[in-house]
């Protein structure tokens, strides 16, 4: 009987830790889900033809669809045109990445502007990360990539912040693209997750630690694998990094790592925050200029 006692005891106790263990990974999963915004905008909002712009959903991973725009060039639709794949950033969506559609169109550039899952009018999933991002980007290649009058061979991509870090981690999983422009990318996911475990005040020496290795085993890689300063040493294609000077939530050194992890970088700074829709402008020449010198337009 005393057996008996002791093992459903045992059993009781390891019940209830798992129970605790699946609240906490429910918690964290709440705790770290981004915010779904609207689109606020579309592309046609930009008084752009109507016969340029296409709705399309993508069939992603996992069965989930994404949604995205292609904004096509000027020009005979004929003729194959060189193209770049838009990741936004966490919390965010295709619509915030307008603002580098119109100087891409002036070059000769399609431009296909992309919705995460769990972001804009994508497919909901139980979690969203940076690889997932990179799986998306992916998907959003491949369905690019058999677009009529899309030259399959000239495809960039651009992403905002951890659009940025999964742009450099599809690119150093995949030598399928012809450059990559990081916008605000942070160094080390380790580092953005330690800033926001003291955001929220847990003691890292003890829970901290186990949040951090928790969402590894979530995401199923290791930081250290898919941080941007190491995938960057990866990426054999040209790599733009354009980071804000005035930006608090990644400082402008992590670009500095970036950049200098690279093997064919160059580092522009700009006078901006985090965001950088506003600070683009006056740089679309360099980005533009990187990316004909990288894939061209045919023209």
């Amino acid at each position: 009987m005393a057996i008996e006692t002791l093992a459903f005891g045992a059993a009781g106790t390891a019940a209830g830790l798992w129970g605790l263990r699946w609240l906490a990974h429910r918690a964290l999963l709440r705790g770290l889900r981004a915010p779904r915004l609207p689109h606020a905008q579309g592309p046609l909002d930009l008084g752009l033809p109507a016969d340029r712009v296409d709705e399309a959903t993508i069939d992603g991973p996992r069965g989930k669809r994404l949604f995205a725009w292609l904004v096509r060039p000027d020009g005979d639709p004929a003729v194959p045109c060189p193209a770049v794949l838009v990741m936004h950033g966490w919390g965010s969506n295709a619509a915030m990445m307008l603002p580098v559609v119109a100087p891409l169109r002036a070059a000769g550039f399609a431009v296909l502007l992309l919705d995460a899952r769990c972001h804009g009018r994508s497919d909901d999933e139980d979690f969203a990360s940076m690889p997932r991002f990179a799986e998306d980007i992916a998907a959003g290649l491949a369905w690019l990539r058999r677009r009529p009058g899309i030259d399959a061979a000239r495809i960039a991509l651009i992403g905002h912040s951890v659009g940025a870090g999964a742009a450099l981690l599809h690119a150093a999983r995949h030598a399928d693209v012809v450059a990559v422009v990081s916008l605000s990318a942070f160094a080390h996911p380790r580092e953005v997750m330690k800033r926001w475990i003291a955001a929220v005040r847990l003691p890292y020496p003890v829970l901290g630690w186990s949040v951090l290795r928790h969402v590894e085993q979530v995401i199923g890689v290791s930081f250290d694998t898919i941080a941007p300063v190491a995938t960057a040493a990866r990426v054999t294609c040209p790599l733009l990094v354009v980071h804000g000077r005035r930006d608090d939530t990644v400082p402008f050194s992590d670009a500095e790592r970036i950049a200098g992890a690279a093997p064919h970088a160059t580092l522009v700074a700009v006078d901006a925050d985090h965001d950088l829709r506003g600070a683009l402008a006056p740089h679309a020449g360099v980005l533009v200029d990187f990316l004909v010198a990288a894939a061209g337009t045919g023209s």
